[in-house]
């Protein structure tokens, strides 16, 4: 090992140890390693943290919101923003910072995400008026970043499989479209016997009102938090699609209607209420009243499905919409948090039904809804995705 492989890591050991007699390296740190170290210190050193780290070490980050707004600066400054989210998490975690998240200057400081958004829409009813703004402005920040990169593809995604869907291509002979069929058949035209062999029969489109009508049902237990802020970004997205009808509705043990609210996604997340038990049979009863074309609906369950209510009646809810034509998928987590807790009894169930159950990323919801648009088979299309669904397990 070369000289400057070894001390380069002795310097990583040293900022992972700390700086007590303990870590045993002895190495003084300089430059900007002195502002890493007190970086890390401050959130791993902390009273009630210095275990994990193997240190008998004491930092923290003190109780004014201007040390926290200032070590969010540093780990900014030192470190990735892959890094600064879970050290910002870390911080909620370890410290008990949620207090400080009430304070307008903590917020200006930190790295905008969807977690930390899930953490304002739980706090949202003890916000003091004075960082009311604030709070939404970093919301914002976080939909519209969200937006940005994944609205432009649920939209093509969404609109190319409606356009498929309303072409006709096996019309019945009162069905045809004749100016258009001759006109793709030129080619097929028969000299002797001066006709055309119509190969391909293009039919009238289907009308607008038989095309799809999507129903977000979710479930806004704390534990499904990531889940929420996306649902919420989705929602007012499809919302912006004339050729499909959206309904928004979030649910704990009661159940509140937010389609009215989808032409802001910032206005849908602030209606929300994270938190509270669940009960998914009450809020499938609300759904089903609002459906009127079961075989032109499709309702996405995002739930861990641990069931508070009536787990037997909800099972049978879930048939009965699957048996009136309702194309029923249940994600498990729209988030990218990793594999989800569930409940994999309820999810079995559900599959043996016929309803696909399974977890999805916010990147995967695009394609996962033009599958169900275009009625393609979304067991296959998880299993094509390398989505382990709850048939699979």
């Amino acid at each position: 090992m070369t000289p400057i492989a070894e001390s380069e890591r002795l310097r990583r050991w040293r900022l992972i140890l700390g700086g007590d007699e303990a870590d045993g390296i002895g190495l003084s740190l300089i430059g900007s390693d002195e502002g890493i170290d007190r970086a890390l210190s401050a959130l791993y050193d902390a009273d009630g943290a210095g275990e994990d780290r193997g240190t008998n070490r004491r930092g923290g980050l003190g109780s004014s919101a201007p040390n926290v707004a200032r070590w969010l600066g540093d780990i900014r400054t030192y470190f990735p923003s892959s890094v600064v989210k879970v050290m910002q998490q870390d911080a909620l975690d370890r410290l008990n910072l949620r207090e400080m998240l009430l304070q307008p200057e903590m917020l200006q400081a930190v790295e905008p995400d969807v977690q930390l958004v899930a953490n304002l829409l739980a706090l949202r009813s003890v916000i003091p008026n004075k960082t009311k703004d604030t709070a939404r402005l970093v919301v914002r920040r976080v939909v519209e970043e969200v937006e940005r990169r994944l609205a432009n593809q649920l939209r093509q995604a969404v609109t190319g499989s409606l356009n498929r869907a309303a072409r006709n291509r096996r019309p019945r002979h009162n069905e045809i479209d004749w100016h258009r069929t001759i006109r793709a058949n030129l080619k097929h035209y028969q000299p002797e016997y001066r006709t055309i062999i119509p190969e391909t029969r293009i039919g009238y489109g289907h009308k607008r009102s038989a095309l799809r009508e999507i129903i977000l049902c979710i479930d806004q237990s704390g534990s499904m938090a990531s889940s929420v802020v996306y649902s919420g970004i989705f929602g007012s997205v499809l919302a912006s699609l004339s050729s499909i009808q959206t309904r928004f509705v979030v649910f704990d043990t009661s159940v509140v209607d937010l389609t009215e609210e989808l032409s802001d996604p910032v206005d849908i997340l602030f209606g929300v209420q994270l938190g509270g038990g669940t009960d998914i049979n009450q809020a499938l009863g609300y759904c089903q009243n609002l459906i009127r074309q079961p075989h032109d609906t499709i309702l996405i369950l995002i739930s861990d499905l641990y069931e508070g209510g009536n787990r037997e009646e909800m099972l049978k809810r879930a048939a009965a919409l699957v048996g009136s034509g309702v194309n029923m998928i249940a994600l498990l987590a729209l988030s990218d948090d990793g594999a989800p807790s569930f409940d994999h009894a309820t999810a079995a169930t559900l599959s043996a039904l016929g309803i696909p159950a399974f977890a999805c990323t916010p990147d995967q919801f695009p394609d996962l809804m033009a599958a169900a648009i275009g009625r393609r088979d979304v067991n296959q299309w998880a299993a094509a995705q390398g989505i382990v669904t709850a048939r699979d397990r």
